[in-house]
C-alpha cells in the first residue's frame, strides 16, 4: 500500500509541474537570448567610459522590435514549431537514457546531436575533442543493523571509492553541521557519519554532499551518508559530484533519503545505537575523450564575434538526463532553429555549445575555455541553460551598469510572457571561465525548489517536461515555461545585438 501511495504522489506532483512550469520557462530563455542579439548596431555603445550613442537612441531602437518578439512568441507558442524542442528531447533521452560522463551512452548522444544539427541545417557543426573523467558506481548498498533491520536507498556520489570487499559495517554517528561535527569529532573515529543537514537554499546546502567525505575523514571516519539535497522527497536519494581533498584519506560516500535521515536522526535523539552494513562497487577509470558539440548561424556583418548559448548533454547516471541538462540543452538548439526558421540572420555569429562533463565540474566548458580564451574580445555574451524549465521569475545579468539599464529596456519587449526583472549576478558552471575574463552573460531564475524535487535522482525523467502544446492549453500558455524558455532565447539570438557590456578588457580590442 504504501508504495503504491508513493507512486500516486510522485505522478501528481509530476504532473503538478507540468501545469504550472515547464514550457514557461523554456519560452522565457528563448526570449530572452534572441531579444539581447536582436537590437544592434554592431558596435558597442560605451568603450572608454564614452557612449557612442544616446541612451534614448538605444530604447528607441529595441522598442522597434517589437514585431519581431511577437513574430518569435507566435511561431514558439502558437506556430507548428510548438512541440518541437519537446519531441527531440523525447527521442533523445528515450533513445539514449543517462549519460554520465565517460559511458558509451553519452558518447551515443553527441553522435547522435551532430548528426541532428547537421539535418537542421545549421552551419560549421562539428566536435571539439577533450579529455574527461570516467568513474562507475557498480553495485551499492545499504542496511541498517541495529536497533532493527531495515534496507536504505541509497546513491554514491561522483567520484567516491568503493568499500572493500565485503563492505564496511560501523556504528553511526549523525550530525546536522559541520560544526557539530567538530563539536563531536572525539566520538566520529571508526564510525559511519550520517549528515542529517536541513535543506535551506541549493548553494548552502550542497556543501555537505561536495565537503562531507572530507570533513568526515579528517575526524577519523570510515565513511559518510549524507541526507539528499532536496527540499521534498518520497523515499528518493539524489546523487551528484563530490570532491576528495589532497591529503586527506578517502573514505566511500552516498546520499541517503530525507527520509532515512530524518528516521536516524530521531533514534539518535533517543539515545539508540545504529549500526550500517555499506557496500559500495564503485570504480575510477582512466580518462578518456569526448566532445563538446558544435553549430553556428554566421553573423551576417560581423561574423568573427560570437555569442554563445549553451547547455551540456552528459548527465548523471540515474533516471535520463531529461532535466538536468536535457532541457537546457535541446532549448538551446531551439533558439537557433528558430532563428533560422524565421529567416532572420544576425550581425554577429550565434554559436551553440553542447557540453560534455559539465556534472563533474564543467570539465568540457574548461577545456574549451582554455583553447578559444585568445579570441576572448571577440566574445560579445555567453548564455547557459542548466536552471530546470520551470517557472521564471527573472534574468541574472552579469555586466556594466549601463549594460544592465539597457538590459531593462530589452526585457519590456517581454511584457507579454510577464516575466520583465534583470536581477545582478548572471553566472554557471559552464560559462563562469568567460565571466572571469570578462565577457558579459546572463541566466535565468527559476524557481529552484522545482528544480531540487528531481535533479540527480531517479525521478528525472522526460515526464517532468511539459508539451503544453495541445489546443486547449493555449488560453493558459502564460503560466507554463517550456515553450516560454525558448521564446525568451529566440528573440536575443536575433540580430547579434552588443550591449556594450564588456568590460574594460572589450577597449583593448576597439
Amino acid at each position: 500500500m504504501k508504495s503504491k501511495l508513493q507512486h500516486v504522489l510522485s505522478i501528481f506532483c509530476v504532473l503538478e509541474e507540468k501545469q504550472l512550469g515547464t514550457m514557461r520557462f523554456l519560452f522565457f530563455l528563448f526570449v530572452a537570448v534572441v531579444l539581447l542579439l536582436s537590437l544592434g548596431s554592431g558596435k558597442a555603445i560605451y568603450k572608454n567610459g564614452a557612449s557612442q550613442r544616446t541612451f534614448q537612441e538605444i530604447k528607441e531602437e529595441i522598442a522597434n522590435y517589437e514585431d519581431v518578439a511577437k513574430a518569435i512568441i507566435n511561431l514558439a507558442v502558437y506556430g507548428k514549431y510548438q512541440n518541437r524542442s519537446y519531441e527531440r528531447l523525447g527521442v533523445l533521452v528515450d533513445t539514449v537514457g543517462p549519460r554520465l560522463s565517460g559511458s558509451k551512452n553519452l558518447e551515443k548522444a553527441i553522435q547522435i546531436m551532430y548528426q541532428n544539427l547537421q539535418q537542421d541545417g545549421l552551419e560549421n557543426v562539428h566536435l571539439e575533442q577533450v579529455r574527461i573523467p570516467h568513474w562507475e558506481r557498480g553495485e551499492e548498498s545499504a542496511v541498517m543493523l541495529v536497533p532493527r533491520i531495515q534496507k536504505m536507498a541509497i546513491l554514491g556520489l561522483g567520484s567516491s571509492i568503493g568499500t572493500p570487499p565485503g563492505g564496511i559495517t560501523a556504528e553511526v554517528l549523525v550530525v546536522a553541521s559541520f560544526d557539530e561535527l567538530q563539536r563531536r569529532a572525539s566520538e566520529a573515529r571508526g564510525k559511519i557519519i550520517v549528515y542529517n543537514q536541513p535543506y535551506t537554499d541549493y548553494g548552502k546546502t550542497v556543501q555537505y554532499r561536495v565537503r562531507g567525505a572530507v570533513e568526515a575523514a579528517k575526524v577519523g571516519a570510515v565513511a559518510s551518508l549524507i541526507r539528499s539535497v532536496t527540499s521534498f522527497s518520497i523515499y528518493s536519494p539524489h546523487t551528484g559530484a563530490q570532491e576528495y581533498q589532497d591529503g586527506v584519506p578517502k573514505i566511500p560516500t552516498a546520499c541517503i533519503t530525507v527520509e532515512d535521515a530524518e528516521m536516524m536522526s530521531r533514534m539518535a535523539s533517543r539515545g539508540d545505537k545504529i549500526v550500517i552494513h555499506l557496500e559500495m562497487g564503485a570504480k575510477t577509470y582512466p580518462d578518456t575523450d569526448s566532445f563538446n558539440t558544435v553549430a553556428e548561424i554566421t553573423g551576417s556583418k560581423y561574423p568573427e564575434e560570437v555569442v554563445l548559448v549553451s547547455g551540456h548533454l552528459d548527465s548523471w547516471d540515474v533516471g535520463q538526463g531529461a532535466l538536468d541538462d536535457g532541457g537546457g540543452a535541446f532549448i538551446s538548439w531551439e533558439a537557433l532553429s528558430l532563428v533560422k526558421d524565421l529567416g532572420l540572420r544576425p550581425k554577429r555569429t550565434l554559436r551553440l555549445v553542447l557540453w560534455t562533463a559539465e556534472e563533474q565540474g564543467g570539465i568540457g566548458a574548461s577545456q574549451y575555455y582554455e583553447l578559444h580564451k585568445a579570441n576572448v574580445s571577440k566574445y560579445s555574451l555567453v548564455m547557459e541553460a542548466d536552471s530546470g524549465t520551470f517557472l521564471p521569475t527573472g534574468l541574472q545579468f552579469t555586466g556594466s551598469d549601463k549594460a544592465r539599464a539597457i538590459m531593462k529596456e530589452v526585457m519590456n519587449l517581454l511584457q507579454p510572457l510577464n516575466v520583465t526583472k534583470v536581477f545582478s549576478n548572471g553566472e554557471g558552471t559552464d560559462i563562469n571561465f568567460w565571466i572571469q575574463a570578462g565577457v558579459p552573460a546572463f541566466k535565468t531564475i527559476i524557481r529552484r525548489l522545482r528544480i531540487a524535487y528531481k535533479s540527480r535522482s531517479p525521478a528525472q525523467v522526460f515526464l517532468q517536461h511539459c508539451q503544453q502544446a495541445l489546443p486547449s492549453c493555449h488560453a493558459w500558455v502564460e503560466e507554463s515555461g517550456h515553450n516560454q524558455h525558448m521564446v525568451y532565447m529566440t528573440l536575443y539570438l536575433t540580430n547579434s545585438y552588443d550591449p556594450g557590456c564588456q568590460q574594460s578588457r572589450r577597449s583593448q580590442s576597439a
